[in-house]
């Protein structure tokens, strides 16, 4: 495809490029100009490459020639009265943003005979009714309607539709032009060759062409066209509507992208309401005989099947294709920023053989292989998994050292390889997690709750069963993946894994091992990783496919996921801002002991003390003191709190904020006045995580395990056992600061939720009504 950067078009001074090198010309007639231009050999080269659509949406931030292809439907109100204004408005505001991006920008619009239309038959109607000739009872709008011509329509309508688009764009200082073409034009090598001079220049002048077939004089566009291209003896691509006219013209000035906006998000593989119909996110011209079409718009004239056509016509001369939801918001930029809007053509697509969608609904199909088995069945895939950790261990320390000496070249930081990195002890207590998981898994799915008698032979049971199909984004840390693979086997969940590409070869190597042990049970679908180049904000979308989402990495990433979903909950939490508090009642040697765990065992973990609260008490005596020199001595950075930094002339820097999560060798101390003084401070400053208090007191533990409102709250122990292995849930899917649903480490309870089961013979609500039968509500045992 012919292209020029910015370097080139500054060297063509004095004239207009598009005109100098015309669409018209050659590749051989471009490049001798170019040579005359000076123009690199680069450049040359790029302008001699054989056109291809982009293999990937990610790729289409690239594209730089745009055609925008506008449906009735899009144009239209959907009551049929008038123009979407606001609609139009948000779509024309996006168009010129991609003008003033330096994007050469062609539409084709729709409307004007339905325009026309609408405007026609009030007209008509009220000239009807004047002369007593209509009568409401016989006639109505659509009868006034169907009566006039398609020509005059659009004679009144294009007038009106240029007018519209005018004024809107001139509010971005955008100019316009409209360009009405007709089938001969293209068919017509000399009128073919001005219609593409003309765009051209309209492009130089740096002007939005606006092309439209001009229906006032065309044939009807519902007419079938076996326009055979003269000199050729080939059938062209007929225009019947502007889907095929979008193509065409996309195809012959060599576009690198044509969006075209409809009322339909995409190309589904059967009609959207029927059974069994699913979204297709990427179409190649190998899936048209998967397609069944239906009905066309009610408003334009084109259906499905001649929006697929148009598509894969111009997608085999080298154009991408998006076909969209023009309604949805923001379509245009979504697409260009590589989003997962519409359904994209390409012949040369490099996704995954398997999408995310077919991955997903996969995950809903084995999740509900997984319920319907014995716990002893789920407990037993759970055995094998945990056994190949360890037998297969080599193969998996191979892959994880690639992925280590990758993100070593790369500089990822040392709290992140230290997640990063597997060892023999860490899959051995892996192993042994995971099989802490399976010798309970009998006591998860379809655990009775609740059992009571509502009317003799009427016994209802709220029982447990898996939440659905759930997505779990995790970054550097490759041991989730098995643990989270147990934990949705022993709760029947399907399960899509997201990880981060630091840890790739890792996480292939034990989502093999998860699949096999999976296969076991005939469930090797409930569980797949997600390796498609789908950004984490499409599968965020995926309302429809997955039930939950449980993020686990940096607080950033968290955060990130909580922001960006909007219709599926998250399971999570953003920081991990924990507390110890040292009370003055506090044992020395335990403080000391306790102090150093929280914050020296694993720095970078959620669950690692970022503030240390010493009650004032001790400032003036030793604990203050040995405190702080251990943790001098094991090259912690202390920063001080306001309080402190007030008693000291000299000591550690202040610390930037008191609500900050370290998360490496680094903390804060501050000093309290009392215990309510450090309750305050970490419902303040806290993140409702894991807060400690260390204390002889056993009133003042009780009081602060009672009041501070945190997922996790202990008394002399280290914030480090907030953990689902070292509570013995085997292991987490995370820590859950919510207060609905699972709190603190997630272990299998929290991944599932419940369902009423109600036994009876013939009863009906209206016996009991009538008095014919009574309520009991006797609560019978669970077991």
């Amino acid at each position: 495809m012919f292209r020029l950067n910015k370097s080139v078009i500054k060297s063509v001074t004095g004239r207009r490029f598009f005109t100098v090198v015309g669409w018209d010309r050659s590749v051989t007639e471009r490049a001798k100009i170019l040579q005359g231009l000076n123009v690199d050999k680069r450049n040359l080269a790029s302008a001699e490459r054989k056109q291809r659509t982009f293999t990937d949406r990610s790729q289409l931030k690239y594209a730089r020639r745009l055609v925008i292809k506008l449906g009735s439907a899009v144009i239209t109100r959907e009551d049929g009265n008038g123009l979407a204004l606001g609609r139009l408005a948000s779509i024309i505001e996006q168009v010129a943003e991609c003008h003033h991006e330096g994007r050469e920008c062609i539409m084709v619009s729709s409307g004007a005979v339905a325009f026309g239309r609408q405007k026609l038959t009030q007209e008509l109607l009220m000239s009807l009714s004047m002369r007593e000739t209509l009568s409401p009872s016989d006639h109505t709008r659509e009868d006034a309607g169907s009566i006039l011509d398609p020509r005059a329509a659009a004679a009144v309508g294009q007038s009106e539709l240029m007018a519209m688009y005018d004024a809107m764009f001139s509010q971005y200082n955008v100019k316009i032009a409209q360009v009405l073409v007709t089938k001969p034009d293209f068919y017509n090598e000399e009128t073919k060759k001005n219609l593409f001079c003309t765009l051209s220049e309209l492009i130089s002048l740096n002007i939005v062409p606006i092309v439209n077939t001009n229906d006032a004089v065309s044939p009807p566009m519902y007419i079938h066209d076996d326009t055979v291209v003269p000199g050729t003896g080939k059938k062209g691509l007929g225009i019947k509507d502007n889907d095929s006219l979008s193509a065409l013209l996309a195809a012959e000035i060599q576009s690198d992208l044509l969006i075209m906006m409809s009322d339909v998000d995409g190309i589904y593989n059967k009609p959207p309401w029927e059974d069994g119909a699913r979204m297709m996110h990427t179409y190649t011209s190998k899936e048209k005989d998967q397609v069944q079409f239906g009905q066309k718009s009610k408003v334009g004239t084109g259906g499905m099947d001649s929006k697929v056509n148009a598509a894969t016509w111009a997608m085999a001369r080298g154009v991408s294709v998006v076909i969209c939801n023009g309604m949805q918001e923001k379509a245009i930029k979504t697409i260009i920023s590589g989003r997962k809007v519409g359904t994209f053509f390409t012949d040369c697509a490099t996704t995954s053989p398997t999408s995310v969608d077919v991955l997903a609904e996969n995950a809903r199909t084995g999740s509900r292989v997984l319920q319907t088995l014995s716990a002893a069945d789920r407990a037993s895939a759970i055995y094998a998994l945990a056994d190949k950790l360890v037998e297969k261990q080599d193969l998996i320390l191979e892959a994880n050292s690639k992925d280590l000496e990758k993100a070593t070249k790369e500089g990822l930081a040392a709290p992140l390889l230290s997640r990063l990195s597997l060892s023999p002890s860490k899959l051995k207590t892996l192993s042994i997690g995971l099989k802490q998981i399976a010798d309970s898994s009998h006591e998860n799915v379809g655990r009775v709750l609740r059992k009571t008698k509502l009317a003799e032979n009427l016994v209802l049971r709220q029982v447990t069963v898996p939440i659905g199909v759930l997505l779990v984004i995790f970054e550097s840390r490759p041991d989730s993946l098995p643990q989270v693979a147990a934990l949705a086997i022993a709760s029947g969940n399907g399960l899509l894994l997201k990880g981060g590409k630091e840890a790739a070869n890792s996480n292939k190597a034990l989502i093999e091992l998860v699949k096999e042990s999976l296969r076991t049970v005939g469930a090797d679908d409930a569980i797949s990783l997600v390796s498609t180049r789908e950004e984490i904000s499409d599968l965020l979308c995926m309302e429809n496919h997955i039930d939950l989402i449980i993020p686990r990495g940096s607080s950033e990433l968290v955060r990130s996921i909580q922001k960006q979903s909007q219709h599926i909950p998250v399971l999570g939490h953003a920081e991990g801002i924990c507390h110890v508090y040292v009370d003055k009642d506090a044992d020395h040697f335990k403080a000391l002991k306790i102090v150093r765990d929280s914050k020296c065992d694993y720095p970078a973990a959620c669950n690692a003390m970022e503030t240390l609260l010493i009650h004032e008490d001790h400032v003036p005596g030793t604990l203050f003191n040995d405190i702080c020199n251990m943790l001098k001595k094991e090259g912690v950075k202390i920063h001080a709190g306001p309080k402190l930094s007030s008693q000291l002339t000299f000591g550690p820097p202040a610390a930037r904020s008191m609500k900050f999560e370290y998360g490496a060798m680094e903390c804060c101390i501050e000093i309290v006045q009392d215990m309510d003084g450090a309750i305050d401070h970490i419902h303040k400053f806290g993140s409702s995580h894991t807060d400690v208090i260390v204390t002889e007191n056993e009133c003042t533990a009780k009081r602060f395990l009672t009041a501070v409102d945190s997922a996790c709250v202990f008394h002399n122990v280290s914030s480090r056992f907030a953990d689902g292995f070292r509570f013995g849930l085997g292991a987490e899917v995370g820590i859950s600061t919510a207060r609905i649903h699972a709190r603190g480490p997630v272990g299998v309870e929290g991944l599932l939720t419940t369902k009423w089961i109600l036994e009876g013979t013939d009863h009906t609500a209206a016996e009991f009504n009538e008095g014919k039968r009574t309520w009991l509500h006797e609560t019978l045992p669970v077991n």
